[in-house]
This record gives C-alpha cells, structure tokens and sequence, in this order.
C-alpha cells in the first residue's frame, strides 16, 4: 500500500528575530504549520524568496501612524515577486525583561527606534527610563535575556516574550491603540487559486506601480481611468523615480481584481497613458 503523499512544510522569510511582528503576520497568512526564515535586512527577504532557499515572504508595507515602508516598495519594483495575500496585525508594544527583574529596577529600555517612538507617553510618564534603540523589537528582548541584564527592558510582543522566557512588567503601552502594520505576502510564483475569484464573498485588491510624462493633467487622466469606472482607488503613493530627478513612481491599490472586465478596461487605459505600467500583485484584500 502506498504511503498518503504529504506536501512539504512552507518556509517563509521575513525580516527580524523570531518572535517579532513580521513573524505574527506570518502566521497570520500561513498558519502555525510554517517554517520561519528569519532575515536581517529586507533586501534578504526578497532574495532569499527569489533565490528559492524559501517558497515565501512576508514583508512590512506601512503602518497606520508610521506611514509606508518605502524601502520596501522601492525593492518591490526590482523583484518579479507577486503580491499574493495582506494582513494588518495590532501592534501591541509590552514592557518585558528578565525573570526576577522588577519594575523599579529598570533605567534602561531597548527597542526599534519606531517602537520607542511609539511610545513616547509612556516614557513622559517615567522620565526614569532612558530610551536605547536597537535593531529590532524581538532582538532586543533576545539580547536582554541572553545578557541577563537586571536594570533594563525591551519592547515587544507578546510572542517575543514567550519565545524567550521574559516576564511582561506593563502590558499594551503603545500610545495610540489604533496601530495596525499592513504586511504583504509574496510568492516567487503564482497559481490559479492564488488569483481565483469564483468565491462572491471575497474582495480582491490589486497594486500596481506606473508612471507618466511630465506634463499638465497626466496624472489626473491616469486617476480617471478608475474614477470613470467607479473603481475605489485605496492607496496611492509616490515615490521618486531614480535618474529623473523630480518625476515620480505612483503606487496604486485599487478594489477589484485584475481579471474582471471592468479591472481589465481601467488597466488597459491606464496602459495608453503610462510610460511604465506593472502590476504588483492580486489578492484578496486583508481586514484589520
């Protein structure tokens, strides 16, 4: 009798130490039956993807108070890596250090330099505290249990604190609770039920990047090619074209997906007025 045949475990890269944000999302989008790969830097996220040493990545794009990670829409137009899902994860930024340290022994806090940032009330409220940014949320959490440190802390997730066996002191001292991280999930390549649409009860997103001459209008007409097909433009970004200084990129989400006719009429004028027109990715559209 022959053994049932078993798909292989999926490996995603995204940048960070285990347990930070990025590795949320990615259980987010993959479920927990995922092996993670973790990266330093976003570069080697993509090209760990397009190197085949992961079959997936899960990338940062823009976060509700930070704004866009440019970087990463940068490389997203120097890689042919599909956009195939999103999710938003809650940024819940915790107090954590290590077991046996108390809250009136800390003077020192590490974290991202975006997370310290976002939590500046918090630090007005304990003037005590000295702000110390590092690399990255979970990594500072790592280094303080690695280094046993008694008169500091990190700030970080949950998941963070549960992989290193720190001790959460305050919980959710983020300033704004309203703080949602949109991630990507990229594919080297695409299948069809990456892109089905047969399901009514899902709405599709579609990014795409182009850009215009630089003359009068050109960047109203494009936007006309959706607004005369009452397509709902989401998300639009600039973004500098490099060796044409002062023209721009324009990185567009709009609702609906690339194969419906109407998606298909929008694109295909857009076409007749860019000078560079891509499509990033389609995929059914996240909710926060």
């Amino acid at each position: 009798m022959k053994k049932p045949i078993r798909n292989p475990r999926i490996t995603a890269s995204f940048q960070g130490e285990p347990g930070a944000f990025s590795e949320v999302a990615v259980r987010q989008l993959l479920g927990d039956d995922v092996d993670i790969f973790p990266c330093q830097r976003f570069t080697d996220v993509f090209d760990s993807l397009e190197s085949g040493k992961v079959q997936a990545a899960v990338i940062p794009i823009e976060n509700s108070l930070h704004g866009s990670v440019h970087e990463n829409y940068d490389t997203l137009l120097h890689h042919d890596l599909p956009i195939v899902g999103e999710t938003y994860v809650r940024i819940v930024h915790n107090l954590i250090a290590p077991p046996g340290v108390s809250f009136r022994q800390i003077r020192r806090v590490y974290s991202h330099p975006v997370a310290l940032n976002q939590c500046l009330r918090f630090f007005e409220k304990h003037p005590q505290f000295e702000k110390e940014p590092f690399y990255d949320t979970a990594g500072s959490v790592k280094m303080l249990m690695e280094q046993n440190l008694t008169d500091s802390a990190g700030i970080a997730s949950a998941a963070a604190a549960e992989r290193y066996g720190g001790v959460i002191l305050r919980k959710s001292i983020e300033d704004d609770r309203q703080n949602f991280t949109r991630f990507f999930l990229l594919k080297k390549k695409t299948s069809p039920a990456d892109r089905s649409s047969k399901d009514p009860a899902v709405k599709w997103k579609t990014s795409l990047v182009f850009s215009t001459r630089n003359i009068p209008g050109a960047l109203f007409r494009s936007l006309g090619a959706f607004a005369l097909r009452d397509l709902n433009l989401i998300k639009i970004e600039s973004r500098p074209l490099r060796g044409k200084p002062w023209e721009y990129l324009f990185y567009l989400d709009f609702l609906g997906h690339v194969d419906d006719p109407v998606s298909r009429n929008a694109i295909g004028h857009l076409k007749e007025l860019a000078d560079l027109l891509r499509i990033l990715g389609c995929y059914p559209a996240g909710h926060v």
